[in-house]
């Protein structure tokens, strides 16, 4: 009774019926879509594990509720009740539709959510409304709409209902008074201690509450200090490169393979406890396999870049989307110069990391994705689109067809190792991997995808192009489940987001095996293929080494997350640097004792060292991105 008399002090029933008939409602839609986000992707680490990143989400509500009840206690009546009734709602629904966009973000990109992605998607709005009606599910759109209208008009109702269930009066009485601010201070502390609580739980971007998230990274960046010293142009000296034949030049085809979200530890070349991908790792025997090669950013579209243009992409989102985006000349311009056909295939949907501009982008003439595909009988295998084998018959079609005068460079895009694995049923049936539930379904997909490529090494052998053919195999980045509190790609700085297969299948060239055990990055791929035809590159320079020749031991590497200001890391030998800004503590591996990298010996390092590794890393930051200066996205 005393809980109750304290309660009627603060607010009346009729306050508290329609302030928990929102608040209650809105804190368990929120911990509804985080708990799909982390359940999915918890590992073997159980459900407690999983609950774990939802505490800053759990803080964050109880925050947000002690707030409004403080507000409604002070605005008891009148104007100053309306206007603090027409905010609670105004805001709540901002919420909503934040913490959906983020989910649904999250769910298709393996990225959380940050200012700088809403700041980049604002000037492009009418552009990038189809990619938001086409690409997202109506069960998405269904279920923020559902949740808007709620937020609207369900407090109201379920109010009114209440009210004539008990009899009570059904109206806000007019006049206005403010009780004592007491009660509503003594609340307000509270929201600010669970705030300080969920800042305190939510120690990486995914841990966070989405809405905090939003607002924290936008206050970084608009206090973020900046390089006095970055240059505000530089022009990449690949821009106007060309090939010029050499004596040694064949006109042999390119095929690039673009394995989606494959991590090097998952397939079987990498890790032959693991048969996820047994004709990889029979094809890698007679092959130039690359012990140690890593995507720069680990995210689709900048593998793809540095893959087909052989540069290092932006370090933020954008600008391979743009025409010109891309400051240099990419592996289908160069040669399409030189009398190629060029083509893109892809088992996803145009939308998929907006693929219809970036192929376009890159010179491609023709592009093929999973809408221009009969899909019947094939399965969907991820958010985006279908198995890998709906690509065969589109590319047994194209390359019957083709100008046979020419030889061609085509790209195959293997979407099914995409979130959110849905691999298991298939028509080619199932296997039990190591790992459970997202781990095995990932391991799966993986295994599509081997049988996919043997399907494909099949169809050109049996069109005649097998042996005159450069396969070039590599995964654009990898995927996280758990092993570091990360998950799926975006954000994932450890090596099961960044270590890659890459292969090289030149049928009469690597046939007893050749093994690279320098680092390697997805920008030595350009100058390799380069080589392998017999060209040299003029009026241009690449930055990337051809694996054919020797690769400097002192060689360094440089990565970053994809959220702005996340983290950035190193690796020089198998010495391993990783700078989180202000999100953790600075992280150093040694990958030679240490591959999974869970032992940091960041304490045992000179403090000099730290700062010089931090230093280079902000620089070549600023390096790059100044690269692509010219970009409307450009963050900086």
């Amino acid at each position: 009774m005393k809980v109750i008399g304290l309660l009627n002090l603060l607010l009346e029933r009729r306050d508290w019926v329609y302030l928990l008939s929102l608040l209650v409602p809105f804190i368990a839609y929120s911990l509804s879509l985080k708990a799909t986000d982390v359940v999915t992707m918890s590992g073997d680490e159980g459900v407690l594990h999983a609950l774990g990143f939802m505490q800053s989400d759990v803080f964050f509500g109880l925050g947000y509720a002690m707030f409004w009840i403080g507000l409604f206690a002070v605005a008891r009546r009148g104007m100053l009740r309306w206007v603090v009734v027409v905010l609670f709602h105004a805001v709540t629904i901002l919420a909503v539709v934040a913490g959906t966009v983020a989910h649904q973000y999250f769910r298709e990109t393996g990225t959380t959510l940050d200012y700088s992605m809403i700041a980049e998607w604002i000037p492009k709005f009418e552009e990038l409304m189809p990619i938001f009606i086409y690409g997202i599910s109506p069960w998405a759109w269904a279920l923020l709409a559902a949740a808007v209208v709620y937020a609207t008009l369900g407090p109201l109702v379920i109010t009114s209902l209440v009210e004539r269930w008990t009899g009570a009066v059904g109206r806000f009485p007019s006049g206005m008074t403010l009780r004592p601010l007491w009660g509503s201070l003594g609340l307000w502390s509270l929201a600010l201690g669970f705030v300080f609580l969920s800042l305190l739980t939510g120690k990486t971007s995914l841990a966070r509450d989405p809405v905090l998230n939003l607002v924290l990274t936008g206050v970084e960046e608009a206090t973020a200090d900046e390089n006095p010293d970055a240059p505000a142009v530089a022009e990449n000296p690949a821009l106007n490169a060309t090939l010029a034949p050499t004596s040694q030049t064949e006109k042999r085809n390119v095929v690039l393979v673009h394995l989606e979200s494959t991590r090097a530890q998952s397939v079987t070349p990498y890790n032959e406890d693991l048969q996820t991908m047994p004709f990889l790792d029979e094809l890698s025997r007679e092959s130039l396999f690359v012990e140690r090669a890593y995507t720069t950013v680990p995210r689709s579209s900048k593998a793809s870049v540095a893959a087909n243009c052989g540069v290092e992409p932006p370090l933020y989102p954008g600008p391979e989307f743009e025409p010109d985006g891309v400051p240099a000349q990419c592996l289908a311009d160069l040669l399409r110069e030189r009398g190629y056909k060029t083509v893109f295939f892809a088992s996803t949907n145009a939308a998929m990391d907006n693929f219809g501009d970036v192929v376009k982008g890159f010179g491609y003439e023709e592009f093929y994705p999973v809408e221009t595909m009969d899909v019947t009988g094939y399965q969907v295998t991820n958010t985006f689109g279908y198995e890998d084998d709906v690509m065969l018959g589109p590319s047994e079609e194209w390359l019957k067809n083709r100008d046979e005068g020419r030889p061609f460079l085509a790209e195959y895009f293997t979407g099914t190792g995409h979130y959110d694995y849905q691999c298991y049923g298939t028509r080619h049936g199932t296997r039990d991997f190591p790992g459970e539930g997202a781990l095995d379904a990932y391991h799966n997909c993986l295994r599509l995808q081997d049988i996919f490529l043997e399907s494909l090494f099949d169809q050109y052998k049996e069109l005649g192009l097998y042996e005159e053919t450069i396969f070039v195999l590599f995964g654009d980045h990898g995927e996280g489940f758990g092993e570091h509190d990360r998950s799926m790609h975006g954000d994932t700085i450890y090596d099961e987001g960044l270590k890659v297969p890459l292969i090289i299948h030149a049928p009469g060239q690597f046939d007893d095996g050749e093994r690279v055990e320098e680092l390697v990055s997805q920008i030595d791929i350009l100058p390799t293929v380069v080589e392998m035809l017999g060209y040299e590159v003029e009026n241009g320079e690449y930055p990337g080494y051809s694996l054919l020749g020797q690769i400097p031991e002192e060689r360094t590497l440089m990565f970053s997350c994809i959220s702005n200001r996340k983290c950035l890391a190193s690796i020089q030998g198998y010495e391993k640097y990783i700078y989180h800004y202000n999100n953790q503590p600075e992280e150093f591996f040694d990958l030679s004792k240490d591959p999974l990298e869970r032992n940091n010996i960041v304490n045992m390092r000179d403090k000099a060292e730290l700062d010089r590794l931090r230093k280079a890393l902000i620089e070549w930051r600023s390096e790059v991105n100044a690269e692509y200066s010219g970009s409307t996205s450009q963050p900086d």
